[in-house]
């Protein structure tokens, strides 16, 4: 297998970089990077640490990764496994990524910079939904942000509700847990009682 050792060889094969991959790229959230913010649900949020980088699902409401100002964003740690790895990551390592997705829309976001974690009182309640507050808050710095091109998603098909896969054909979640503890945990139970578990711990 042959394998690509220098960065010479890399450009040999891909070629100089289009002004259109580069000029989209600011220091700060521009008017038109605002909206793309404010519209998505959902984005994953990657870290590093002394173990290695880790990649978080995150989702919520719209609109649920704030815009404090054009250098700044607050994302809520909502309910979880309480695992906190990227949290983890950020107290030791602050720098942090974060890839958003528009359900319908072939334009991801990706923004790269550094984060803190805050506890501020304050803080936490502006993000209460339901009276329920998160316990902490991650506070990004904006280096460069960028929208990504749509090929990813229109070579996936990702939104076609045609091509949605089955969940039946997949193992739950109850399933996995039981084949990776010997059945100590997890189970057929597990999986009839996380939707009610869910309902009561969303936020």
């Amino acid at each position: 297998m042959t394998m690509i050792a220098t960065i010479a060889q890399l450009e040999a094969i891909y070629g100089e970089t289009n002004e259109a991959s580069t000029v989209k790229v600011a220091d700060r959230i521009t008017p038109s990077y605002r909206v793309l913010i404010e519209k998505s649900p959902f984005a994953a949020l990657a870290t590093s640490g002394p173990e290695g980088l880790d990649c978080s699902p995150r989702g919520d409401l719209p609109g649920f990764v704030r815009i404090h100002d054009d250098r700044t964003l607050m994302m809520p740690d909502r309910r979880g496994n309480n695992r906190v790895d990227s949290l983890r990551n950020i107290v030791r390592d602050p720098k942090v990524a974060l890839l958003f997705l528009i359900p319908g829309s072939g334009t991801t976001l990706r923004i790269n910079g550094s984060a803190q974690v805050s506890v501020d009182p304050d803080v936490l309640a502006s993000f209460k939904v339901d009276g329920k507050a998160p316990r902490s808050v991650i506070v990004m710095t904006v280096n460069e942000i960028y929208f990504q091109c749509a090929r990813a998603i229109v070579r996936s098909d990702l939104w076609n509700p045609d091509k949605r896969i089955d969940p039946k054909t997949l193992p739950t979640p109850g399933q996995i847990l039981a084949e990776m503890s010997e059945n100590r945990v997890g189970g057929e139970e597990y999986d009839r009682a996380w939707p009610e578990r869910a309902r009561q711990t969303m936020w």
